[in-house]
């Protein structure tokens, strides 16, 4: 008796080599060779024992004719109840992969017929049992990510190669953006928070704490210093100048006693005031500066003023161009920071990931934060594109040839099955002697 599937087998072998090609991801693998392979053995070793129960059956009815006795009719019965539980699965088993003996019976070849709907529950069944919230979160905690990604990054050479390609990233990140953009964003972004904010109470409440403080003196000291230094090296020009603003009708020599007159009382005012810390002149730039710093607070008047002066300067070119090219300078210094394994900027950042790694792995509270942010990432995830993930698989296995993806599953599990006729023809001839005893023993 040969197996009826064979020949089907066989049809779908010849058709699979006539087609030109399936889907990559759905491709019939030498693995998927190997297996079917497998199947077909099992197949031959299930149909064997069919016909071999159905050889003893022969035998035994021949047997019990021709007055063998009593045990003939037991094995007869064994044997009439193994053919039929091997029909039976072999029936079952064929039916989910194609119509038995190629008669369309109603609810067979389940597989191809219901491909598209088993593709459905599959991604319905995993939704709502793998893309749960509770099921995401649980399995997030009990992996302890946290932990394990801070012991990763605590060795050193973890920390490394994590900073080598957040450097490499770095790197490509500012080669893709174009300067001309970049520079636009930010000269946006600097004018508009500088026209946003106002200054002039900022700038008031900083210059009110650098002259209680007396920060301001060393810059005072500065320049009365090279003020003076550079009296003496330029008296005649001072004198020339003087000389030069006087009315046309004085005497030269008149004009000559004023213009060193002035020039002597700028150098003793400017050494004076470089050597008296005292100097009354000291005082009133001091009390000069108080005020100004507290008009700069409350005075309405000066505010404005120093808003349409701050408006003015950003609005010249100049002003623009500065700020557009401090990207270029800023870019070029991070990327030569990042090729440079020794620069401060790669040295700080393993540092921070070796110390950042050594917290996560020892303090809990960090760990929880850590798995918090992973949990709650995950879950906004599978909430938020459930449908999108779940229809991967819908669209996949709607997207599969029926025929080649029966001939593919069945390769990975019809070798399984067949155990399921063997073991019918098995269960059915235990099952037929007991009944045949438990009769016999009735008197039926």
């Amino acid at each position: 008796m040969a197996e009826p599937t064979e020949t089907t087998d066989g049809r779908a072998d010849g058709r699979a080599a006539a087609e030109p090609s399936y889907k990559s991801m759905n491709a019939f693998t030498p693995a998927d060779e190997e297996r079917q392979r497998g199947v077909r053995q099992m197949k031959r070793t299930a149909t064997g024992l069919l016909l071999f129960v159905a050889l003893v059956y022969a035998l035994a009815k021949w047997a019990s004719g021709e007055g063998a006795g009593a045990w003939a009719d037991y094995v007869a019965a064994a044997a009439e109840a193994g053919m039929v539980g091997a029909l039976a699965d072999w029936f079952a088993v064929t039916a989910i992969f194609r119509h038995p003996l190629g008669v369309p019976i109603p609810h067979t070849a389940i597989i191809p017929n219901k491909k598209d709907q088993l593709g459905v529950s599959l991604g319905e069944f995993v939704g709502e049992n793998f893309l749960s919230r509770d099921v995401v979160r649980q399995r997030l905690r009990a992996v302890g990510i946290g932990s394990r990604l801070g012991a990763w990054l605590a060795e050193p050479k973890n920390a490394d190669r994590v900073t080598a390609e957040l450097a490499t990233a770095l790197r490509g990140a500012l080669t893709v953006l174009r300067d001309s953009d970049v520079q636009a964003v930010v000269g946006e972004a600097i004018t508009r928070r500088a026209d946003a904010q106002e200054i002039a109470p900022g700038i008031g409440k900083m210059l009110e704490r650098v002259v209680a403080d007396g920060g301001h003196k060393r810059v005072v000291d500065l320049v009365v210093t090279r003020a003076y230094d550079w009296l003496v090296l330029h008296g005649d020009s001072v004198m020339d100048a003087v000389q030069g603003g006087a009315p046309g009708w004085t005497p030269r020599f008149v004009d000559r006693r004023v213009g060193e007159r002035v020039y002597k009382e700028l150098l003793r005012f400017c050494s004076e005031m470089r050597d008296m810390p005292s100097h009354p002149a000291r005082g009133a730039l001091d009390r000069f500066l108080t005020d100004f710093a507290n008009d700069l607070q409350s005075d309405t008047d000066t505010r404005a003023r120093v808003e349409r002066l701050k408006g003015e300067v950003l609005g010249r070119g100049e002003v623009q161009d500065l700020i557009a090219s401090a990207w270029t300078a800023v870019r070029s210094m991070i990327v030569a920071a990042a090729e440079d394994e020794r620069s401060e900027l790669r040295l700080r950042v393993r540092a921070s990931l070796i110390s950042l790694g050594a917290r996560m792995a020892k303090e809990p509270k960090v760990q929880d934060k850590v798995d918090s942010w992973v949990e709650g990432a995950a879950v906004h995830v599978v909430s938020t594109y459930r449908k999108e993930i779940t229809s991967l698989i819908t669209d996949t296995v709607a997207g599969w040839d029926a025929e080649h993806t029966t001939r593919k599953i069945e390769a990975h599990i019809g070798r399984d099955l067949q155990f399921i006729r063997i073991n019918g023809t098995v269960v059915g001839s235990l099952a037929g002697v007991l009944i045949f005893t438990v009769s016999r023993a009735l008197g039926a």
